[in-house]
């Protein structure tokens, strides 16, 4: 079966679980109704299904390509990228002045789901150029805005980000890309740039380069990061190109997997640029686009589980093997083996549970820019930032064990290319990695979003789950009540963390258990996500009653396989670093 975009999980966790409807009732979202999130996600399933998916298989098998100092895309590409530009997909949510469709984030990556399901490597392109839409329009002049703005929101100029070095990876403070004056008012950039994507491509006549790099009086450290605008092509004043810039890609990267998305060294030969907002503020400026881009990376491990799993789920309604558990029919599809079974309904709750934090970390953005009044714009910020590092660790790492299980489920078959199993689990292991290991989300998480406003953001999470647990075990419904009462324990074991965790904040011991910490975050607040969902079937509000079986269903699973080892995390949490300690190189054989 090909692949089908899940538009109907996509809506019913839009309205049933993360309430965007919220929205509505802002005046920038005023407009917002079911009608226009489903046109608008049909429209983007018919791209994604019937132009982006077929291209996938024979993306990576021919990749992209480097010759004379130019990258070629991907056989087809180019021609798809068109077509998505034409769409209007890129200024979908992107502010009206300057092209752009003004629609909230939160179905704007409900769209991009799509397309990074369809094809994971198409879908990196579009996903920084929103990035650096952001950033630009969070920090540039108005000159800025005017100038690069309306032709990146119509697709016709794409965005990259330029950070990693080759001595500078997460720590960007030992970067040592330098800009120096040209006496025009202007910079030249000099140095190498690593791990480009998209850096150079053939789909857009225009790059537009965000680029961290040092003045010459620039301090020490992460303090003297400048950030810079440099495009592939010049620009003149009224937005003509005027030749090429001193900029090109060195080469490209051979991966293990998005091999349809080039990965460029980009190396900077004395290239024209300015200046984005303030002179050594550039860390905080870039963030504006990194932050952006590890929810979409965050998407991005939820979309490649879907495309895993559909496949996973087809292979195991056809494949046929065995006896059936539960009809005795010899010659069985393998999905009637419990075993089979049981992977397929742990990858489908877990698919849910990361499509909501996702979502509802989307919504909270929306609702920390639009709110009538600052009380609910400063709740909603501090929603956003608590749950940012968990919807990028906590679902990507989904997305790798659910690309796995997918191998799994096709047994010999799924350790063969041509199936393209292999594919999804490939292309899967990057998104733990970019934008900030899920090591580096955890630390964050556990560290500087524990202490935001005196450790309120997890606390109201934390009060905002125990509700949700209590309306379960009190619903009339008596599925619900198991589901409530493993989350209720979940929740206890979540605040006991947070509690150890809060009190050590920076310290060794803190630090070596953030990422089990951040797992059981993550864990608890999907299965109090699923529980919403369970809610809303069981209070009639789906409408297809098969389907809000099956949601009660994922609910209980997840409850069952998930939630019930909660509990069991926190030692691992809580156990401090003294054995790390112990266990040092010559302890660990070297």
């Amino acid at each position: 079966m090909p692949f089908q975009a899940p538009v109907r999980d996509l809506l019913f966790a839009l309205t049933e679980i993360v309430d965007v409807g919220q929205l509505s009732a802002t005046e920038a979202f005023a407009e917002l109704d079911r009608e226009t999130m489903s046109a608008v996600l049909d429209a983007a399933a018919a791209l994604s299904n019937d132009v982006l998916a077929p291209l996938n298989r024979p993306g990576d098998v021919a990749g992209a390509s480097y010759q004379n100092g130019k990258v070629t895309a991907a056989p087809g590409f180019a021609e798809a990228y068109k077509l998505f530009a034409e769409g209007g997909w890129n200024g979908l949510a992107a502010d009206p002045e300057y092209g752009g469709q003004g629609l909230p984030k939160a179905l704007e990556l409900a769209m991009f789901e799509t397309v990074h399901a369809a094809n994971m490597a198409f879908g990196l392109c579009p996903m920084l150029t929103q990035g650096a839409i952001e950033a630009i329009h969070a920090h540039g002049t108005d000159r800025q805005k005017k100038l690069f703005l309306p032709k990146m929101i119509a697709g016709e100029w794409t965005g990259a980000m330029n950070l990693t070095e080759p001595q500078s990876g997460t720590d960007l403070g030992a970067l040592r890309t330098r800009a120096e004056p040209d006496g025009d008012g202007g910079y030249r950039l000099f140095g190498q740039k690593i791990f480009i994507t998209w850096g150079d491509h053939d789909c857009t006549d225009n790059i537009v380069h965000l680029v961290l790099a040092r003045l010459p009086d620039a301090p020490a450290g992460s303090r003297g990061i400048s950030l810079f605008l440099a495009p592939k092509q010049l620009v003149n004043e009224d937005g003509g190109l005027a030749g090429p810039n001193d900029l090109r890609p060195g080469s490209i990267e051979h991966k293990l997997g998005i091999h349809a998305s080039p990965t460029c060294v980009m190396l900077f030969e004395g290239a024209k640029a300015e200046l984005v907002g303030q002179a050594n503020n550039g860390l905080a400026h870039m963030f504006t686009m990194m932050n952006a881009a590890r929810l979409s990376v965050g998407v991005q491990g939820v979309a490649i589980a879907e495309r895993a799993y559909q496949q996973a789920l087809e292979y195991a309604l056809e494949r046929r093997q065995g006896r059936s558990a539960w009809s005795g029919e010899n010659n069985a599809p393998i999905f009637d083996h419990p075993d089979v079974r049981r992977m397929l309904a742990g990858m489908k709750a877990r698919i849910e549970a990361a499509r909501a934090i996702c979502l509802l970390t989307a919504v909270s953005a929306d609702l920390a820019n639009a709110a009538p009044d600052a009380e609910t714009r400063a709740a909603a910020r501090l929603r956003e930032e608590v749950l940012t590092p968990i919807a990028k660790a906590w679902s990507t790492d989904a997305g790798v064990e659910i690309a796995s299980l997918g191998v799994q489920i096709h047994g010999g078959m799924g350790f063969i290319e041509e199936t393209g199993a292999a594919q999804h689990y490939r292309d899967a292991r990057i998104a733990p990695i970019y934008e900030g290991t899920n090591g580096v989300q955890a630390m964050d998480l556990a560290g500087r979003k524990l202490g935001l406003e005196d450790g309120e953001g997890a606390r109201a999470l934390i009060a905002d789950m125990r509700a949700g647990a209590a309306a379960l075990i009190d619903h009339l419904d008596d599925r619900l009540a198991p589901i409530g009462q493993r989350l209720d324990a979940a929740v206890d074991a979540a605040e006991a963390a947070t509690e150890w965790l809060s009190a050590r904040r920076g310290e060794p011991d803190a630090l070596a258990g953030a990422t089990a910490y951040l797992k059981l975050m993550g864990d608890t607040v999907g299965g109090w996500l699923l529980g919403k969902g369970a809610l809303a079937a069981a209070d009639g509000r789906v409408g297809d009653e098969a389907y809000g079986e099956a949601r009660v269903a994922l609910a209980s699973h997840y409850a069952e396989t998930v939630l019930a080892q909660a509990p069991g995390q926190t030692p691992a949490i809580t156990a401090g670093a003294d054995t790390l300690k112990a266990l040092d190189a010559a302890a660990l054989g070297r």
